[in-house]
């Protein structure tokens, strides 16, 4: 057998991590609490499977990579701007503040200058992973509130960057501050970004365009990979800066382009993997025995994250003009730590600045912050009741007017509709013109953006994959429409509707007709095929342009729809009414061809032959030892002694007549289209 350590290391991580993170989903923790004690599980720690850690770590800076990438690609300037009032004071402010209290607490324990530097740099930056899909889960994000939380992360990971800048200008400072090497670790980091977003702004987004072009996807996501991995790899090596700040700045640059929506979808998968990859690297490096042997101190440590970091945001709420319940939410939603802090660990061991059992402490707090945070944000509501008890107190904090939530608590009797595409769009553009109340939830940033400008109420989140659904007051609501293009998203959406309203009205989209029966197995009343929708209606009005009766055309258009919307339903009556169809016009008659066994149209489907293609006409019917075919689908087989009617104009019929004929006098045959 050959011998496969990389292999072995990579499905061993991905195996531990998609069970941990199963785990943890279904005990209500973030899937990165089951990741990291996945890690500990493999780690050389635990007994049992033991994985490389070297290995795994190679394998854990494409974590780095992507996740920073992925944070320039969303960066906007634009964003920050909007909310630069409560970020960028309440970040600067608050980091400098933290980093004081984390360095007081080195100093406790005795830990050198540097350490403690590290230590307060790793507890100030929030995790924007955890921020994010703790404010989708809880309705928040698309608020003041939590767009203010948005643009205070933006800025920590800004201030992220810069750090890992700086970072090696820490390392030998025993004779004093190395400001030559901070000046020449300035220069070079400057340099590097001045190459890159002048140049890059020009010639990666005209790159990117020339590869799309080729209307290859492969080729799409390998000059994506290569742009990301390529500036990354060339800012560590050439630069001498760190690989965050190239693939951070990689991801801005492509943010330029006009297809970096594109580039987000495509690389969003590798992000993904690389970063659990990683989160499992972080995991083999904490010692359990080290946790049970120091518990004292991490819990005053993780006391130090969780509590000290949200009193600090409330005391600087009093000082700097926010409103009370946006400061309330920050206070929740930042504290907390995660992989940020993990990269600057990683970074302050490899330069000797921490030791191992101080990045244990790192990873420790980590995991017991991001296990709690959840649970803080039940805290907003009781906080801010509260503070309201003591007026003067709730002035002091609040002082701007109250800032109403994204979903007003009394809504009822409203639509709600799951995705602002093209259908969902129609939906909400029908219920405006006829003044019914109505809730839209989608996870695109820009249909938000568009929600927010035309004054539709609006969630932003995954229906599909997070808590947004129970912040549509769906046990009040009329109906909702599940317009989404994902038939998959859509199916969990209908089940866990239905799990909170069992007697919610449910519309759900479908795009297969293997869907139309499993989401009304899970719930929804009416499910709509839109493809077989259109292809109904181009029926019709081809009918109707060969004077077909219209009362005829409508009652086999129905039969068409209930025999596909419902499998079980014997089509006879579509066979009947076909025949009525057929027998309802002297002005057109279906002209019938028998097909001998070598002809090549015998073992081809419907859809292989692409008869209407080739000739015009359409095959509305199929013989069949004695038994009519009505309508065949699309995957029907051709067999020898099938008599196949078709329907055209004397031209397209003679089309027929002649590929048929030519198909079995001719040497050459036919090329059917595939």
């Amino acid at each position: 057998m050959h011998e496969v350590p990389l292999l072995i290391n990579i499905v061993a991580a991905l195996v531990v991590a998609f069970i941990g993170g199963i785990i943890a989903r279904r005990i209500g923790l973030p899937t990165i609490v089951g990741y990291l004690l996945a890690g500990i599980v493999i780690g050389p720690f635990t007994p049992g499977f033991v994985g490389d850690t070297d290995t795994i770590s190679q394998l854990a800076e494409l974590g780095v990579i992507f996740l920073m990438f992925g944070v320039g690609l969303h960066f906007s300037f634009s964003d920050l701007w909007k909310v630069r009032s409560v970020a960028v004071p309440g970040a600067i402010g608050r980091m400098v503040v933290v980093i004081l209290l984390g360095f007081g607490f080195s100093q406790l324990n005795g830990w050198t200058v540097t350490s403690g530097i590290v230590i307060g740099l790793a507890i100030s930056i929030a995790s924007t992973v955890i921020l994010l899909r703790s404010l989708v889960d809880n309705g928040l994000l698309n608020t003041p509130h939590g767009q203010a939380a948005i643009g205070w992360v933006i800025v920590e990971d800004l201030a992220t960057v810069l750090i890992l800048v700086l970072m090696p200008t820490l390392v030998n400072t025993s004779g004093g501050f190395d400001w030559a090497g901070l000046g020449l670790t300035l220069f070079k980091a400057a340099g590097f970004v001045i190459l890159v977003m002048f140049a890059g702004t020009r010639l990666i987004p005209w790159a990117l365009l020339r590869v799309a072009h080729t209307r290859s996807r492969e080729l799409f996501i390998l000059a994506v990979l290569a742009i990301a991995l390529g500036i990354a790899l060339g800012a560590a090596e050439l630069f001498g800066v760190s690989l965050a700040l190239g693939a951070f700045v990689a991801g801005v640059v492509v943010n330029e382009s006009p297809l970096s929506h594109q580039v987000g979808a495509d690389v969003l998968p590798f992000q993904e993997a690389f970063a659990v990859l990683f989160f499992v690297s972080i995991g083999m490096l904490v010692n359990p025995e080290y946790i049970f042997n120091n518990i004292g101190v991490i819990l005053l440590f993780s006391a130090l994250i969780v509590i000290g970091k949200a009193v600090v945001t409330i005391f600087m709420g009093f000082i700097l003009p926010w409103p009370g319940r946006t400061t309330l939410v920050l206070a929740v939603a930042l504290s907390q730590i995660g992989e940020f802090s993990f990269i600057l660990g990683q970074e302050g061991m490899s330069l000797g600045l921490i030791n191992r059992d101080q990045y244990s402490l790192i990873l420790a707090g980590s995991l017991v912050s991001i296990t709690i945070n959840p649970l803080m944000y039940r805290l907003i509501e009781p906080a801010e009741t509260w503070f309201k008890k003591i007026p003067n107190l709730w002035r002091a904090l609040d002082r701007h007017a109250p800032i109403p939530a994204a979903v007003d608590e009394t809504i009822k009797d409203h639509v709600v509709i799951v995705g602002y595409g093209r259908v969902g769009s129609h939906i909400v553009n029908l219920l405006m013109k006829m003044s019914v109340p109505h809730l839209v939830i989608d996870s695109d940033p820009d249909h938000i953006e568009q929600l927010n400008q035309k004054g539709i109420l609006n969630l932003y989140g995954d229906a599909s994959n997070s808590e947004v659904l129970t912040h549509a007051h769906l046990q009040n609501a009329r109906a909702l429409v599940v317009a989404s293009h994902d038939e998959s998203a859509n199916e969990l959406v209908v089940a866990t509707a239905r799990d909170i309203s069992s007697k919610l009205p449910i519309i759900a989209r479908a795009t297969t007709e293997a869907g139309i029966n499993q989401l009304a197995q899970l719930g929804a009343e009416d499910v709509i095929h839109p493809e077989l929708e259109g292809g109904l209606e181009i029926v019709r009005h081809t009918l109707l342009k060969l004077d077909f009766p219209v009362t005829e055309i409508i009652r086999y258009m129905d039969a068409v729809r209930r025999d596909h919307y419902d499998t079980q339903i014997n089509s006879q009556e579509e066979h009947r009414l076909l025949h009525d169809l057929i027998n309802a016009s002297d002005n057109i008659e279906v002209t019938w061809f028998s097909l001998t066994a070598d002809n090549p149209l015998v073992g081809r489907s419907l859809q292989d032959a692409n008869l209407r293609a080739l000739t015009g006409a359409s095959v509305v019917a199929i013989m069949r030892k004695g038994q009519l075919i009505a309508n065949p689908k699309s995957l029907t087989t051709f067999e020898a002694d099938d008599r196949v009617g078709f329907i055209g104009d004397n031209e397209q019929i003679e089309a027929v007549e002649r590929l048929i004929a030519r198909s079995i006098t001719d040497d050459e045959g036919v090329e059917w289209e595939t």
